[in-house]
């Protein structure tokens, strides 16, 4: 843990994304896995034509574990400056750019709403505050 409390703004921007990517992630996790048809979210069973999955409970599941507890869990590491935090911040940062490639590969670009974009570049931001010299010395 971390004694300093001298922390920089980015590093708590990084922790309130965090702490939203988490519980981002666990409310359309838990949607997708409580409906798997996906009419909770408006999500149109047609989306996954040509995918591997028939109904979006895999993907939820994914989602509720991945990029909604995972990300909960790191928020916490990174308010109490534990010594995994960082590694916890990259891992999360990288599979919600991969959670948003692979979306787009399988089943295309959505413009409308602009989930993609926001999540894609919440990613993108993520690994950015992570990466920043300030933060990397206020996670060791």
């Amino acid at each position: 843990m971390t004694t300093d409390k001298s922390r920089s703004i980015s590093f708590y921007i990084l922790t309130a994304l965090m702490l939203f990517q988490g519980l981002s992630g666990i409310y359309g996790g838990s949607a997708l896995v409580l409906d798997p048809s996906g009419e909770m979210l408006g999500l149109p069973i047609s989306l996954l034509e040509g995918t591997p999955f028939e109904s979006y409970l895999i993907p939820g599941v994914i989602l509720l574990l991945v990029l909604g507890l995972f990300p909960l869990v790191v928020a916490y590491g990174l308010a109490w400056g534990t010594s995994w935090a960082w590694t916890g911040a990259v891992l999360v940062s990288i599979a919600l750019i991969i959670w948003i490639g692979v979306e787009i590969v399988l089943i295309g670009y959505q413009s409308e709403p602009p989930l993609q974009l926001f999540y894609g570049s919440l990613g993108i931001a993520l690994l950015i505050l992570t990466l920043l010299p300030s933060n990397q010395y206020d996670l060791n």
